[in-house]
This record gives C-alpha cells, structure tokens and sequence, in this order.
C-alpha cells in the first residue's frame, strides 16, 4: 500500500508538472497578451505599459516559476478582469459543478448497472438487441442536441422544468438527465461484458455447485467481479463531468467550472484558465488512485 502511494505520488507529480507546463506555454504562445489586454487601439507605451504590470516583459521560465511558488503558498494570482482572486472565482463555481457532475454518474450508474446485468442475463435476445441499440443511439447523440430536445419537450411545451439556472434542485433535472444518459452507454456496454464474462467464468460454475441461491450467485459473486471495469470508467467520467460539461452549463445557464473556462478562455484571463487545468489535473489524478483503491476492496486478487 505504501509503495502504491509514492508511486501514484511521484506519478501524480508528474502529470500535474507537465500540465502546468503545457497549459502554461500555451496560452503564454497563444499570442500577444499584452497587446490583447491592452485593447487593439492600444498604442506601443500602453502595451509595453501593461506587458509590465502583470510581468508579461520577463522572461517565461521566470514567469512560469513566479505563479508556481505563488500557487504553492495558496495564491493562485488574480483574473485579468474581473479583478478576483481566482481561488475565489473557482471556489463559487465549483459547487455547482460538483452537484451536477455527482447527480450525473449517480443517473448514469442507477441506469447502466441493472440494464447491462438484464441484458448480460438474456444474451442474444431481444431484451439484449434494445439495451445495445439504446447505448448506441446514446453514444451518437451530441450532448447539446439531446440538451435542446430536453429544454423543448420539458421546459417549452410541457413547462415541466425551467429552462436554466441554479437556484433550486429542480434546475439540475434536465442538465443531469443530458449528462448523466450521455455517459451511461459505455458503462452499461461494460456492465453486459463484464456480467457475461463472469457468469460463464469457473468460480460462478463452482458457487452453483454448492447450492447457493441464484440471488446469491449473481449479486455477490458475478456483479462483484464485473463491476471492477465500472468503477475504473465511473472515476474517468466524474472527472471528464467535472471539466467537460462546458457546453451542457451554457445550454442550462448554469455557473459552474465549465462556464468559468468558457468566459476565461474567450477573455484571455490567463491566472483563470491555468489554474482551473491545474486543478482538473489534480481532480483526475485523485478519482484515479480512489478508483484502484476501490477495485482492490471489491477484488483481493488485485496488488496495489
């Protein structure tokens, strides 16, 4: 186990290193960043004027240093534009991000689990043919499409559910379905091959051999086992909801991470956009060590 944490350590310094960096060249290469802050009718004075204010004169390792130790001691500097420290900035929109990335995979887990155990029960049928042919269509719809069909039927014409927002609960329902439904198709795939595998699998011919209840059979000896793939994938996808829902927030009007890096990235607020890839680095490296810390609960045979 130990061993297990300074290797994931070592690794995890590493990718957050190489992110930074990448991140960092990127947007520093992106363009002239003092002559866009500055304003395109900016003469050579202001631009040199503003390039030093926020130190964009010096050179990039210097820069690069500058924001590490800052970040290091807690001050993650502060955006270009609205003038708030960025710890701040992404401390508000994160709670919205969490509550709609966790009611996501919760759907897409409640959803995919049973389906894909019903369909690995009843290989080849009719039953199985629909659970895939619905993973399919799930996998090919776009995200904002299946968002404004969702908004149209529920919020338009049946008002169901308002259109966007975050106050209450009722604001997540249709942005948890679009997320949650669009993520549920690999898990389920995954659920059926795994369940299929399992049942056909020695250790399962040998507990009905000794007499134990099909219940039993399947719930604590085949899901246990095929489940394993589940949460490798399940920890990917919290990661990716937690990033990647840019274009589901906007859609809803929700102001969370992924609203937060639209508007960075489109307003070249630079302190904003490093410090939240940073942070997903960060958020994808923990969900993988807590996935391989789960997989190895369920499955003693897996070493650490």
């Amino acid at each position: 186990m130990l061993q297990f944490f300074i290797r994931r350590l070592g690794v995890s310094l590493l990718v957050a290193i190489t992110v930074s960096v990448i991140g960092f060249a990127l947007l520093r290469l992106s363009g002239d960043l003092a002559s866009a802050l500055a304003g395109e009718t900016a003469t050579p004075e202001e631009i040199t004027r503003v390039a030093g204010m926020y130190g964009l004169d010096r050179p990039l390792y210097v820069q690069y240093f500058d924001w590490v130790w800052s970040a290091l001691h807690g001050d993650l500097g502060t955006s270009l534009f609205s003038r708030t420290p960025v710890l701040e900035l992404i401390v508000d929109h994160l709670g919205v991000t969490i509550a709609l990335a966790l009611c996501s995979l919760l759907l897409s887990l409640v959803v995919a689990i049973p389906l894909g155990v019903v369909a690995a029960m009843r290989p080849n049928t009719w039953v199985d043919r629909t659970a895939l042919a619905l993973a399919v269509f799930g996998q090919a719809i776009p995200n904002f499409w299946f968002a404004l069909i969702l908004i149209f039927v529920f919020a338009v014409k049946l008002q169901w559910a308002p259109v966007s927002g975050s106050d209450t609960w009722v604001h997540f329902i249709l942005p948890t379905v679009t997320l949650g439904l669009g993520t549920m198709p690999a898990k389920m795939r995954l659920t059926r091959t795994g369940m299929i595998d399992a049942l056909s699998s020695d250790f399962v011919r040998t507990a009905r051999a000794k007499g134990l209840s099909a219940r039993s059979v399947l719930f604590k000896h085949a899901l246990r086992t095929a489940i394993l793939p589940v949460v490798s994938v399940s920890a990917v996808s919290l990661g990716f909801l937690l990033g990647g829902s840019v274009i589901v927030e906007s859609v809803f009007g929700l102001n969370g991470i992924g609203q937060l890096a639209f508007h960075s990235i489109s307003q070249i607020d630079f302190p904003v956009v490093q410090s939240i890839l940073v942070f997903l680095a960060f958020c994808y490296i923990f969900l993988t060590m807590l996935a391989d810390l789960i997989n190895a609960r369920l499955d003693p045979r897996i070493k650490l």
